[in-house]
């Protein structure tokens, strides 16, 4: 029997430093899970591919602009949501141009992979994080 859950495609970033630090920015009050740390990205709008939905989304959220060439597949995560099934891809990224700036968020940090491990991450992105260290 077919599942009719609609897939929710989200596409999200690690953006890494020189000095392997990676960018993680704090939800805002009044979103869901408001407070929790998480990698930048957003949705994927429908007729647009994850990686030009990547581009947009770190010039939305961090001002940021980023060659989608320069974005690389590191892996992903799978998620029943209520009413539809979260597919969130992570990328990891080491080239940008401009400094990320607080546009979408409350707080960002730069951390070693290791570090991220400490803060309150949601349950879709933590699993990113022993893949990350790896990296």
């Amino acid at each position: 029997m077919p599942n009719s859950t609609a897939l929710f495609p989200v596409v999200a970033a690690a953006l890494i430093d020189d000095a392997g630090r990676v960018l993680v920015q704090q939800r805002p009050p009044g979103k869901q899970m408001a407070g929790l740390w998480e990698f930048p990205g957003g949705k994927v709008e429908p007729g647009e591919s994850p990686e030009a939905a990547l581009v947009r989304e770190l010039n939305e959220e961090l001002a940021l602009t980023v060659a989608a060439a320069d974005l690389y597949p590191v892996t992903f995560a799978s998620q029943a949501l209520s009413g539809k099934h979260l597919v969130l891809l992570l990328y990891a990224c080491r080239r940008w141009i401009g400094t990320p700036a607080l546009l979408d968020a409350v707080a960002l940090q730069w951390a070693m992979p290791a570090e991220l491990r400490l803060l309150p991450m949601p349950p879709a992105d933590a699993p990113f994080v022993a893949t990350l260290e790896r990296l």
